[in-house]
């Protein structure tokens, strides 16, 4: 925090903005970030990523309803009017499927997934303070990191517990602190608002078997998520700096819409755009903060 010349409080000059899915893009690959963030170039909808978002939409909606009508059948009822809204709003997902029998066979997917929901925890014994909670908090450095919470849970003593779903299975051993490094991200950001670390961090994989992932961070693991974060944006800025993004393949690759793209497999990216999304607030003056880009 800074102060104005009379001693008030400023809020600090915003450099710009990161959120966890994007610090994960730029982890993965610095060129992807590139093709999403500076160029961003359009994809096409993913079926695992819209039936994600559809199963997300099910369980925010689910508790609109009394606890006691907390069912596997409520929820399975809430499906298809939930696919039918996002259809509505975004005609190109039909265009996602050959025809109605693999279309059927997707939601069949989303209805194991809701069911297997239910196997992790009863909602009727739940009452979320928020859900689909956004969050953003500026840094002392003037980056804001900012994103959607799933769910916040505090007990009836205060304590917090953040929890995410995910439509995907369980990561292994391996790629447990990649996972977790999203749920630090946000446990970051409340306690910059808060000023109070987040008891717990909860995983639910509603893929595979169902599993749940679970986290206790205390401060030095937040201080130290905070300085991966801006050692992250400082990387982000040498190459904004340079125009150098570097590609860095993985078996991720296979499932990159930019593929024909990428100079690992013969392509060309396109030209840096001459103004890049976010070069306003990457200078020292004040801009308001809709101006800033996530990057």
């Amino acid at each position: 925090m800074t102060y104005s010349a009379d001693m008030s409080l400023t809020e600090p000059t915003i450099i710009g903005a990161l959120s966890p899915s994007r610090a994960g893009d730029f982890m993965t690959c610095p060129l992807l970030y590139r093709f999403r963030v500076i160029d961003r170039l359009p994809e096409p909808p993913s079926p695992a990523a819209v039936r994600g978002t559809v199963v997300h939409s099910v369980l925010e909606r689910l508790y609109d309803l009394p606890a006691p009508a907390r069912t596997v059948a409520a929820a399975l009822d809430l499906l298809e009017p939930q696919w039918n809204r996002l259809l509505a709003e975004e005609p190109a997902y039909g265009e996602m499927f050959a025809g109605e029998e693999e279309q059927a066979a997707w939601l069949a997917q989303a209805r194991a997934m809701l069911q297997r929901y239910f196997t992790l925890e009863d909602p009727s014994r739940l009452e979320p303070a928020e859900r689909e909670l956004y969050v953003e908090a500026v840094l002392d450095s003037g980056l804001m990191l900012r994103g959607y919470i799933d769910r916040l849970d505090v007990a009836p003593t205060g304590e917090v517990r953040v929890v995410d779903y995910k439509t995907g299975s369980a990561p292994g051993p391996s790629f447990e602190a990649k996972a977790l490094f999203q749920m630090k991200f946000y446990a970051l950001v409340l306690w910059r608002l808060r000023g109070s670390v987040p008891r717990l961090l909860q995983l639910m994989y509603l893929g595979g078997g169902g599993e749940i992932l679970r986290y206790a961070p205390d401060e030095a693991d937040l201080r130290a998520t905070e300085r991966k974060v801006q050692a992250l944006w400082q990387a982000i800025e040498r190459a904004l700096d340079t125009g150098e993004w570097v590609a860095r393949p993985s078996r991720l690759c296979d499932w990159c819409n930019y593929k024909e793209l990428c100079p690992e497999f013969g392509g060309t990216p396109p030209p840096l755009p001459e103004r890049q999304p976010g070069d306003t607030v990457r200078r020292t003056r004040r801009v308001p903060r809709a101006a800033t880009d996530e990057i």
